[in-house]
């Protein structure tokens, strides 16, 4: 439950998390290379590796990597020194050019999750009203406590698909 209050906090949560991919892989990147700036072939390693960790850490679906010509394309935007390579401040700004669109639709899964689900939750509780044992039942559980448990079923369902692909 703290891990989804956590996320609440939104753009602050996203940054930190950002934050924490793009360092992780940057160091070992350019550990691996033996450089302190990111060739192109470093950079498509460094963007598969970002995207494994978008894909493990990061509620919602699947994202798939973008092409060689985009991180090319982005790679000359954000190379601010024109050296060729990306130091670790413009691989930042890459990073966080490049996953925008990622975030968005994270951001909506939560918010799907975290706003329609205990709507959902109440409404559930509200057509039980007329069903015979199981109505009375549910009537008897408190509203926060009803709405929590719905939506906790709906992120274990959601982390539940996302684990099963």
């Amino acid at each position: 439950m703290g891990q989804i209050l956590d996320r609440l906090n939104g753009k602050e949560w996203k940054r930190k998390q950002v934050k924490l991919i793009t360092d992780r892989v940057y160091d070992r990147v350019s550990n691996q290379s033996g450089r302190l700036t990111l060739t192109f072939d470093d950079l498509y390693i460094a963007v598969l590796l970002v995207f494994n960790d978008i894909n493990k850490h990061l509620p919602g679906p699947h994202f798939d990597p973008p092409s060689k010509d985009h991180v090319l394309d982005i790679m000359k935007e954000c190379d601010i020194n024109l050296d060729g390579g990306l130091d670790r401040e413009e691989f930042a700004k890459f990073i966080k050019k490049l996953t925008a669109e990622t975030f968005v639709v994270v951001s909506q899964g939560l918010l799907l999750t975290l706003v329609v689900a205990p709507t959902l939750a109440m409404a559930t509780k509200r057509a039980t009203e007329g069903v015979p044992h199981v109505g009375k039942v549910v009537q008897k559980v408190p509203n926060a406590v009803f709405a929590s448990l719905v939506t906790l079923a709906v992120v274990w369902i959601q982390q539940s698909q996302h684990e099963a692909l």
